[in-house]
């Protein structure tokens, strides 16, 4: 078992950090003593809402679909930190279109976001994790990656199935290393997006095929990354932890 350093000197990178799972997430690292690198698109929520941490928290823009970007903010992060122990691959993209709706625009950038972003954030971070014989990557996939969901979200599921199977190839190239790469796999989790795109009647709908009758709560959800991102999970790689309160069992 390698040595891991320990949490309050470790950095943890949380792309789509400035909402939702993301900024939840973020709070939960902070909370546990990680030092963190927010990224999004626009990070101005991320650094109001939890600029009481100081200079613990620091935010960076990316766009996870441009590789150039990914680069650049990742040379930054570790320029300001250090060093980045932890990737917790959040960012992501859905718009509701089923088979017959769904445009080759729609599909190409569901795929851009959801998928080439992982791939983009965890091929620059996992060798320098690989060079220190430490790291942890949480990549968010979803229900919908094994079911193709309760609703028809064909090119969500692509997405997130190709994020399970990229984070089975991690994981095997790179656990001989210390690094393990694992992911998440939420059904509902209760954000703003999801009642804002969501009508009541079908919240009500989908609670209902729940056993435990609600949603994820969002520090449910996070509680979860800490746990794949905690130095004892060294022995946990190429897992998808299912979150569906009893939806489905393997």
């Amino acid at each position: 078992m390698n040595a891991a350093p320990a949490i309050k000197d470790q950095v943890a990178l949380v792309t789509g950090a400035n909402a939702g799972m993301g900024l939840a997430t973020v709070r939960a690292l902070l909370d546990a003593g990680y030092r963190v690198a927010a990224t999004d698109l626009r990070t101005d929520d991320v650094a109001s809402t939890l600029a009481a941490h100081g200079d613990r928290l620091a935010c960076f823009t990316m766009d996870v679909s441009d590789i150039a970007q990914v680069h650049a903010a990742c040379d930054a992060i570790e320029a300001h930190f250090g060093r980045i122990d932890v990737c917790v691959n959040n960012a992501g993209f859905l718009q509701y279109a089923n088979c017959e709706q769904t445009t080759p625009e729609l599909w190409h950038k569901t795929l851009r976001v959801n998928l080439d972003g992982v791939f983009y954030v965890s091929q620059r971070v996992a060798p320098g994790m690989k060079s220190r014989g430490f790291g942890r990557i949480v990549n968010m996939a979803s229900f919908g990656a094994k079911t193709g969901g309760l609703s028809p979200l064909p090119a969500y599921a692509a997405s997130k199935g190709g994020v399970v199977s990229l984070t089975f190839s991690f994981a095997r190239e790179y656990a001989p290393f210390g690094v393990t790469c694992n992911a998440l796999a939420p059904t509902f989790v209760k954000t703003q997006m999801l009642t804002e795109q969501v009508s009541a009647e079908r919240q009500a709908e989908l609670r209902q095929k729940i056993p435990v009758g609600r949603f994820c709560e969002l520090e449910e959800l996070a509680h979860s990354v800490l746990f794949l991102a905690h130095p004892l999970s060294g022995f946990i790689t190429g897992e998808v932890l299912d979150l569906n309160g009893g939806l489905q069992f393997d």
